[in-house]
């Protein structure tokens, strides 16, 4: 099943996210068994060369690739589809205007606005026809709500044609309410509550990042009812399992 079909259909998908350039972790992790990986532009050094590379490892291990963007900008949603990212998190979404805007980025006319061009994703030129029609039925376009006027507008958004998800940001909603990194403040709990409640009367996948590698935290958040979620990152797991494994030395 497509990750678009398992968004549809709003069945539990747990992806992870990428901030570390090398081809082996996408590999390592892909094969873990996350059915998508994100590869972020917006908190990395990952270029967009790099980019395309780890698209490449992640779709070849047959897994969902899916890039974060840097902003919500046409140009780079086109060459990071045009490297074959199977779709898009765009971050602060805080508008139907703003949801607009990037799915017309990622689609060809008459859908969308996306310049034609071809390379990686068109099979460079060779098959420019199936690429169009897999655009169509399978790309995702997953909004980012990290903002107190993402939650404020969160209905409109997600009634957005074409969006196919959200994710929230906890770090940035929580700086936005005046409560950074506040995860357990009442108000916090509100919002997320008001999230829930938006998603499940407009049947629409959502979920949130869990940055730490805590499965007791993600077993919480399936029970909750968020069925697309990333559980850490590469920086996270790998510095969690280095420290961890230096607890037998302590006394």
């Amino acid at each position: 099943m497509s990750l678009k079909d398992t968004l549809t259909e709003l069945r539990l998908t747990v992806g992870s996210w990428i901030t570390l350039a090398h081809p082996a972790i996408a590999e390592i992790m892909a094969k873990a068994g996350f059915e998508w990986l994100a590869v972020d532009l917006e908190h990395s050094v990952i270029t967009i060369r790099e980019a395309e590379e780890l698209i490449r490892v992640i779709n070849l291990c047959g897994v969902a690739p899916l890039v974060r963007l840097t902003s919500n900008h046409q140009d780079q949603i086109k060459r990071v589809m045009d490297a074959g990212a199977h779709g898009i998190i765009v971050p602060m979404v805080n508008s139907k205007e703003d949801a607009e805007k990037a799915v017309s980025a990622v689609y060809y006319p008459p859908k969308g606005q996306r310049g034609v061009g071809l390379a990686r994703a068109q099979g460079y030129g060779s098959d420019f026809e199936g690429y169009r029609a897999w655009l169509n039925d399978e790309a995702v376009v997953i909004v980012q709500v990290e903002h107190i006027e993402s939650v404020d507008n969160l209905k409109a958004i997600l009634s957005v044609e074409g969006v196919d998800g959200f994710i929230v940001g906890p770090y940035d909603l929580s700086a936005s309410m005046g409560r950074p990194g506040q995860f357990d403040h009442p108000d916090m709990t509100v919002v997320m509550k008001e999230i829930h409640a938006v998603s499940k009367s407009l049947n629409k996948s959502g979920g949130l990042h869990i940055i730490e590698p805590d499965k007791i935290r993600l077993r919480q958040c399936i029970e909750e009812g968020y069925n697309f979620l990333a559980y850490s990152l590469d920086i996270r797991m790998l510095d969690n399992a280095c420290r961890e494994g230096l607890k037998t030395h302590e006394h």
